[in-house]
């Protein structure tokens, strides 16, 4: 049998035409499109919305008892496991102005921190609700974004480790077509599409509206409540911006006290 040829480096210089010496021998990197979460810890805000949010909730509760009974009637007592309760719109809510307004004005920084140029745009809290999960366990959120917004957040009144918390996902649809395994999922990496945070009362996260979120399923050890928040920037020319005012038929979506 015939020996196969030793290969030389000279073979190998002959077959790559010479690019194995020209190849750099440090990459330069950029990271781009990049998708930004902000947070921080304002707990001044906590005793009050809470005291304030007591009867939204409490609206909430009363509005699916009935549907709550007939199941548990059906098919067993579970109380209230498994529910998610809503408030009404807090827009304009006196007792949560000073937060709605805190919140306006934080996306509009934040679009333009992203370098975003909102000369002819106005940034208005266009929804804002609070939400408490059943007592018995099971409230959850599944995979979500919200429609037609530009900086979505949530501020925590009741929570801690052994509630639920936030999950955020990859919103880059072609990434997650064509992913490969991650070598180590306890890091942040390039590889990572999926990130968690723990949350605690006064704690404050903003997200670009896009990103999709979710929360995962809470075992009903401690009470878990927040603010949900969707902010829009809208177009001076649609809310017929003159003068740096708006005209008298924008007064209802201006925020004032």
């Amino acid at each position: 049998m015939k020996k196969k040829a030793k290969k030389t480096r000279k073979h190998f210089d002959k077959i790559s035409c010479g690019s194995a010496k020209s190849f750099p021998k440090q990459l330069g990197r950029e990271e781009l499109f990049k998708c930004p979460i902000w947070f921080g810890d304002e707990p001044a805000f906590v005793d009050d919305l809470n005291r304030a949010s007591d009867k939204y909730i409490e609206a909430a509760k009363k509005n699916l008892k009935k549907d709550i009974d007939k199941r548990n009637k059906k098919f067993g007592d579970k109380g209230d496991m498994g529910n998610v309760f809503h408030s009404t719109s807090l827009i304009n809510d006196p007792n949560f102005l000073e937060l709605q307004t805190y919140i306006g004005a934080t996306a509009h920084n934040l679009l333009g921190e992203m370098g975003f140029d909102l000369t002819n745009f106005q940034t208005f809290t266009t929804e804002m609700w609070v939400q408490e999960f059943a007592k018995k366990g099971g409230g959850h959120h599944t995979l979500h974004t919200h429609w037609n917004g530009h900086i979505s957040g949530f501020y925590f009144l009741k929570a801690s480790e052994r509630t639920s918390r936030p999950i955020f996902e990859d919103p880059r649809a072609g990434n997650i077509m064509n992913l490969l395994p991650e070598k180590d999922k306890s890091k942040v990496t390039y590889a990572s599409t999926q990130i968690n945070y723990e949350v605690k009362p006064g704690k404050m996260i903003f997200f670009p509206s896009y990103m999709p979120h979710q929360y995962v399923v809470d075992m009903g050890y401690e009470p878990f409540r927040f603010i949900h928040w969707n902010c829009q920037a809208i177009p001076k020319g649609v809310l017929n911006i003159q003068n740096g005012k708006p005209t008298k038929g924008d007064l209802n979506v201006i925020q004032t006290k």
